[in-house]
């Protein structure tokens, strides 16, 4: 069974992570649920967020774990994001700011066959 990446970053993004990463060490992201900045990724030191069990971890983009809200997870979960940076100042507190850039989630559904593995790899299933 193939594995089924949710979560995917750009080259551009990668290199503001190494960026970041030299200044501030290991790094995390949580896919921001509304709060502050509408719903943009969210970087931070790793352990400047706390995790509860209320997130969901996606998976690792450029090695930072990367994690979303339970609630938000269960209307996204048919979508693979894919992180991305742009210009602009956001309003929230994410490592990238002070750079004049921003962290932005880009998604798509995913075809058929990838969300029919990614249930069955849920539930253990083998394809």
């Amino acid at each position: 069974m193939k594995e089924v990446a949710r979560v995917h970053v750009t080259e551009e993004a990668k290199k503001v992570i190494a960026e970041l990463r030299a200044k501030h060490g290991e790094l995390m992201f949580h896919q921001s649920g509304g709060c502050c900045d509408g719903s943009s990724p969210m970087c931070y030191a790793k352990g400047e967020f706390i995790v509860g069990r209320a997130d969901v971890w996606l998976g690792q983009i450029d090695g930072c774990d990367f994690y979303i809200a339970k609630d938000q997870f269960e209307t996204w979960q048919h979508t693979e994001l894919t992180i991305d940076v742009v210009p602009g100042r956001g309003a929230s507190f994410s490592l990238e700011i002070p750079l004049g850039l921003r962290f932005v989630t880009k998604s798509k559904m995913f075809c058929l066959k990838d969300n029919e593995t990614l249930i069955a790899t849920r539930r253990g299933d083998k394809m």
